[in-house]
């Protein structure tokens, strides 16, 4: 199976992804005090594999990885993968968040919507790919941004009152400040970089391209099918690795 999406001519491309490995990891130190929080591993595979492994059972072509903190560590144990197609982004030099990356990344990524990845937030499967219904889901017509929610109440890990509200029809609401929200955003979405060109700064975060897609009423969420796990510190590791384990049984 070969993940594609229409590009702005309506030529069919490979889905490409972004894949956020360049962050300091300061949650989850001492463990990332001596290697970078990607290669951290839960389960006996790294985060960084848990990522990219599902990529390449779902025919994912690229995936461009940024690199910042320990980069080296990244870029060496990247170094054997055929599949998907490994991309480094470089940003050793300077830390340019996750709006910043990607708009550094941007030619890599090409002129259709693709993935976006955080690599501290993994999921186990249900019986149907989520990227593929990701995939399946998106309407470009009516979206800017899409992305891949789940219950904040059965996910493990979640530390916090949530993400977004989603109304009937799928649209996403930024949660309100002294609010609870049902659903958080796992880290995987898809992206239109067209919400990119044109960008002159340097560095800036993503969650706001996010609300203001929003705003627009072009924010969009699909619903995770299986168990999302989020590890954001070493306590959440063990949680997880329960998780899973009780999810083969």
């Amino acid at each position: 199976m070969t993940l594609t999406v229409p590009d702005p001519a309506g030529i069919t491309s490979p889905l490409n992804a972004m894949v956020f490995a360049a962050g300091l990891g300061t949650r989850m130190r001492p463990l990332t005090l001596e290697r970078p929080k990607p290669l951290v591993e839960v389960a006996g595979k790294a985060l960084l594999d848990h990522c990219l492994d599902r990529f390449a059972a779902d025919g994912i072509a690229k995936a461009i990885v940024n690199v910042h903190w320990l980069g080296d560590q990244i870029e060496t144990h990247l170094a054997g993968r055929t599949s998907p197609e490994i991309v480094i982004s470089d940003e050793r030099t300077l830390l340019l968040d996750q709006g910043g990356g990607i708009a550094k990344a941007l030619p890599q990524l090409g002129k259709a919507p693709f993935l976006l990845c955080n690599t501290d937030a993994f999921y186990v499967e249900g019986p149907r790919s989520n990227l593929a219904r990701l995939v399946a889901g998106w309407r470009p017509d009516d979206m800017d941004v899409l992305l891949l929610v789940a219950a904040a109440a059965t996910s493990v890990g979640v530390d916090w009152p949530g993400d977004f509200l989603m109304d009937s029809a799928g649209r996403l609401i930024k949660r309100e400040e002294r609010t609870v929200a049902p659903f958080v955003y796992t880290g995987i979405g898809l992206i239109k970089p067209e919400l990119f060109e044109g960008e002159t700064r340097e560095v800036f975060k993503l969650a706001p391209i996010f609300f203001e897609a929003a705003k627009r009423g072009r924010l969009f969420g699909q619903r995770l099918d299986g168990l999302w796990l989020h590890v954001g510190t070493p306590e959440a590791i063990a949680e997880a690795e329960r998780a899973i384990s009780r999810s083969v049984l």
